[in-house]
């Protein structure tokens, strides 16, 4: 455990990047590994990753995210797609990753009826199918992060932006996703600020 608890303690919202260091393309690779191997509600993978590199768009994209200077001084920025349409109930694609697990038929169209059920009882009353997509999106996030710190590479996950300029600026079909979250990868200049949390005592309970 005590790697791990290391790198918890090491990763922060790296708010001032090193502009002039760059991860390692196997490295950067293995981070995006990390998200694609996170768990997801049904399995249904609700992510789609891209990865903004072009100097010019990375400008752009600075704008859209209030300035922020993470984006152009991190040495990589992914934005984060949750999946809408595709994750609906019967998709072909839903219907796809249902049968890549090899069930008997029957077994099949019953995992199908209660993963519809379950989008009408407990997703649809509460939140819309990007919300809930966003939800999972950010489970693939917090591992990258993790894993980014594991290997001494730090990152800074970014809400403060505006969805519909990220959307028109990365051309994404909105029929078929929507951004879920924006995040720098890189490596910190300068200290790390003191980690503030609040006590354990103070967050649990016990029933």
């Amino acid at each position: 455990m005590q790697p791990f608890m290391q790198a918890m303690n090491f990763r922060h919202a790296c708010k001032k990047f090193d502009p002039s260091r760059q991860i390692p393309a196997d490295e950067f690779q293995q981070i995006l590994e990390f998200g694609r191997l996170s768990p997801s509600s049904f399995g249904m993978e609700h992510w789609h990753f891209v990865v903004v590199q072009t100097p010019r768009l990375r400008e752009k994209l600075r704008e859209a995210c209030w300035g922020q200077p993470q984006i152009t001084e991190s040495s990589h920025v992914v934005v984060i797609l949750a999946k809408t349409a595709a994750v609906e109930p019967y998709s072909d694609y839903v219907q796809h990753l249902f049968g890549r697990r090899g069930l008997p038929t029957e077994a099949e169209q019953a995992y199908l009826a209660k993963y519809a059920a379950h989008n009408e009882s407990e997703i649809k009353p509460y939140l819309n199918t990007f919300a809930w997509s966003s939800k999972q999106c950010y489970i693939a996030l917090a591992n990258m992060m993790t894993g980014a710190a594991s290997m001494g590479i730090d990152s800074c996950p970014i809400e403060g932006f505006s969805k519909a300029g990220v959307e028109a600026l990365l051309a994404v079909d909105t029929r078929q996703y929507g951004v879920a979250v924006v995040v720098a990868f890189g490596y910190r200049a300068g200290e790390q600020p003191a980690k503030l949390r609040q006590p354990l005592a103070d967050l649990v309970e016990y029933r």
